[in-house]
């Protein structure tokens, strides 16, 4: 039995009072690797927000890891937030202190406080990306694939029910862009459910998956042809 982690059903997306996406119906289950692609203005971004609730879903259903998306409350959003992991285009880092000091300030923030248990996680999400020795590093002193690994880390932090990749690969050349995709194939294989917006085409013929499209304000499954 497949297990829902995502879904939506004749869901409508706006941003202020526009609408974006409308009629949405999306499932995606325990274990999935989905893409989200579309163009520029599409509603990808939107979409995505609506996950973690940056955008607030006014009509249809909509249900997350467990939390409905139409009757969330403000006080819920960091326990929804929790059970998320966000993987963002330009890293979202904080500069000013280690890879491991923005780790720690993460799993502070979501409640975890012995000091031992903190360091073991840690060291087991760097293992999990490839970047085990780097906790002492400023992320200045990483390159741009170097510092998106410690970001899928931090994402990982709480074993997050569900993985919001959004354009991971966009700051990256051809080359690390691959290397990060292994690392999500790598995470998707031991069992995190991902969904990763792209416009990388590249990337879904080399890895096809399921695949979502937005356009003309809809999001509707495409098939991808395998060569």
């Amino acid at each position: 039995m497949s297990q829902t982690v995502l879904e939506f059903k004749e869901a409508s997306i706006f941003q202020g009072d526009s609408l974006v996406l409308s009629n949405v119906n999306v499932e995606i289950n325990k274990g999935d690797f989905v893409y989200l692609i579309g163009k520029t203005g599409s509603g990808k971004s939107s979409f995505m927000k609506t996950l973690y609730a940056d955008i607030p879903l006014k009509k249809g259903e909509g249900s997350i890891v467990d939390f409905n998306l139409k009757t969330l409350k403000e006080k819920d959003i960091p326990f929804l937030r929790r059970k998320l992991g966000v993987v963002f285009q330009d890293f979202k880092l904080l500069t000013d202190r280690t890879v491991n000091a923005n780790l720690e300030f993460v799993l502070k923030a979501t409640g975890w406080k012995d000091k031992a248990e903190m360091a073991t996680r840690m060291e087991e999400v760097l293992n999990k990306v490839g970047m085990k020795t780097t906790g002492f590093k400023f992320p200045y002193e990483l390159s741009g694939g170097e510092q998106q690994r410690v970001a899928i880390a931090r994402a990982l932090l709480n074993n997050p029910e569900l993985i919001l990749a959004d354009e991971p690969t966009g700051n990256l050349d051809p080359q690390t862009s691959i290397e990060i995709m292994e690392v999500l194939q790598e995470i998707n294989k031991n069992g995190n459910t991902i969904l990763m917006a792209t416009h990388d085409y590249a990337l879904l013929l080399k890895y096809p998956s399921k695949t979502l499209k937005c356009d003309e304000n809809q999001v509707f499954e495409v098939v991808q042809r395998r060569v």
